[in-house]
């Protein structure tokens, strides 16, 4: 045993325990996430609840089950007991009747045998108050009976589909047509507040833009009556009526629908249908209800935008700061101090960057552009303010010491012949850099902008100060040129799960949302670091012959 730990054996030991938790922890971690982010998407089945009230009577409670949790109780017999008993987390729905969506029901208060299916239960996802779990009994119109019995659920079918469609244009016009008319109101705005401040808003200038407005304001007018005309065709779609608990009656417009579905009568091919769309849903479509609700797109556009409009700003100016402290600066005490500044600089709190970035890319350099270049537009700011510009750079700041110091690495493993190699040969020392050191660095580079995206991904913190808002209007990308506005505020799954899970007023139904978007950033993350990878790869197999 002496001569084992003289070895240093139980180091390897002990590293390779280590290595085998955190590997275990990691993957652990990723199944959570995976098993209850997309259990959100699955269809539950629904259950009746018989309660016991406090007079005595049986309340039934209908909804699923969603969580479960054990709470210490004292023994009806003897107090000084204490013993377990399970509470039941009910999703009920209906929260325009019951005023929230959750209850919590004590297991003491439910005969468990008498916990049944609900038959032909109908769950339907509504655009505003959430869910409703009840029975459906008829289609009106105007108070007149349409469908009753057996026919409902067809005919309801039907006109949701309808409703799917009107609401598709619907937001076509709102979001596409109208948005870009407003756009080019808002530029013809700014345009001529230019025009006024140089003194140039007269003659045929001020005729251009007094009829292009004409023209802009007619369009919106259209557009804003097809709109109406829509929403009216949409209204005499009629509504549904459900009984829910209590036999109570709850009526619901048809153009508020979604979608509906009986998950006590789907088997199991149509729920792993009705799994997919739910992912589809989630990945298509706006946040509905203050985020609990509805899809991440926007949130997933302006992640995605963030992060690569970060890579394209910090690559080139960590592959500069590398190249010019391996291949130019004099080695000397003022070259060691700013290495370990740069070191020192990679464990600075994010916040602080975030801080930096806001006082001055914003305030200092954004105000700047606005006093050059934007003084018509004052006082209202336009790189003045927090955007995507200056959240990528703040980010780019952030991940700047990773860069360096893996091109740095790179740059040290290239022997020193091949430079001396090529200046022999009577290249210049630029030239030999650019086209023997550089490419040879770049699976190094590559390897710096994986660890950069990694972490800008995932980053909160900054973003919050300088151009990540709860609910963006418009995508930092559009068909209106430039088509990437840098000056927009745009949303971030990172800041998303923040709003989700802590500023939510609807906590319950939010935490599977927090999980599925949690695990919508990971892959993000992966499939971003993997096309990297792939790239530094294909990089290392065309060098490979010059490392030799």
């Amino acid at each position: 045993m002496r001569n084992w730990f003289n070895k240093g054996e139980h180091w390897i030991w002990f590293s390779a325990s280590a290595v085998s938790v955190s590997v275990v922890l990691v993957f652990g971690l990723l199944a959570m996430i995976a098993y209850k982010g997309l259990l959100h998407f699955w269809a539950h089945d629904v259950y009746v609840y018989p309660v016991s009230t406090a007079n005595g009577q049986v309340e039934e409670v209908v909804g699923e089950l969603h969580d479960t949790k054990f709470k210490l109780m004292a023994d009806e017999n003897n107090p000084k007991v204490m013993h377990e008993v399970p509470e039941y987390l009910i999703k009920t729905g209906n929260r325009d009747v019951y005023g929230i969506d959750f209850k919590w029901i004590n297991s003491k208060n439910i005969d468990l045998s008498q916990i049944k299916l609900a038959d032909d239960i109908t769950v339907i996802e509504r655009y505003e108050w959430g869910n409703v779990y009840g029975h459906l009994a008829s289609l009106t119109l105007d108070g007149k009976l349409i469908a009753s019995g057996a026919d409902v659920k067809d005919k309801l079918q039907n006109l949701v589909e309808k409703s799917n469609v009107l609401l598709d244009k619907i937001h076509h016009i709102e979001k596409s047509v109208m948005g870009s008319i407003n756009y080019q109101i808002e530029e013809l705005r700014l345009e001529e507040k230019k025009l006024r401040a140089n003194k140039e808003y007269h003659g045929e200038a001020k005729a251009e833009v007094e009829e292009k407005r004409a023209e802009l304001s007619e369009a919106f007018i259209k557009q804003q009556a097809s709109m109406q005309e829509l929403y009216k065709q949409a209204d005499v779609l009629g509504e549904v009526v459900l009984t829910i608990a209590g036999d109570q009656k709850i009526a619901v417009k048809i153009r508020q629908i979604v979608r509906f579905w009986q998950p006590n009568n789907m088997s199991m091919l149509e729920k792993l249908g009705f799994f997919f769309s739910s992912i589809g849903h989630f990945l298509t479509e706006d946040p509905r209800e203050a985020n609990t609700e509805g899809g991440v797109f926007p949130a997933i556009v302006g992640t995605v935008t963030m992060v690569l409009l970060m890579t394209v700003l910090v690559t080139p100016m960590g592959v500069l700061a590398a190249v010019y402290m391996s291949e130019y600066a004099k080695n000397g005490p003022v070259l060691r101090m700013v290495r370990i500044s740069i070191n020192n600089l990679a464990g600075v709190p994010s916040i602080v960057f975030g801080i930096f970035g806001l006082g001055f890319f914003v305030y200092i350099l954004g105000g700047s552009i606005d006093d050059l270049f934007y003084g018509y537009a004052a006082p209202s700011p336009v790189f003045g303010t927090p955007g995507l510009l200056w959240a990528s750079l703040t980010m780019a700041l952030l991940t700047l010491p990773v860069v360096i110091v893996s091109t740095q690495e790179g740059l040290s493993r290239i022997p020193r012949s091949l430079r001396e190699g090529g200046l022999a040969l009577g290249a210049t020392k630029f030239e030999t850099i650019t086209r023997i050191v550089l490419p040879m660095a770049t699976p190094a580079i590559m390897t710096g902008l994986i660890l950069a995206i990694a972490r800008a991904a995932g980053e909160v913190a900054p973003l919050m100060l300088v151009g990540v808002v709860k609910l963006a209007p418009e995508l930092p990308i559009d068909f209106n040129a430039p088509f990437i506005h840098l000056e927009n505020k745009f949303m971030h799954l990172g800041f998303h799960i923040y709003d989700v899970g802590f500023q939510s007023p609807n906590v319950e139904a939010s935490q599977p949302l927090v999980y599925a978007t949690s695990l919508l950033l990971v892959m993000i993350i992966l499939s971003l670091n993997l096309g990297a990878i792939m790239i530094r790869n294909r990089l290392r197999e065309r060098y490979k012959a010059l490392d030799n």
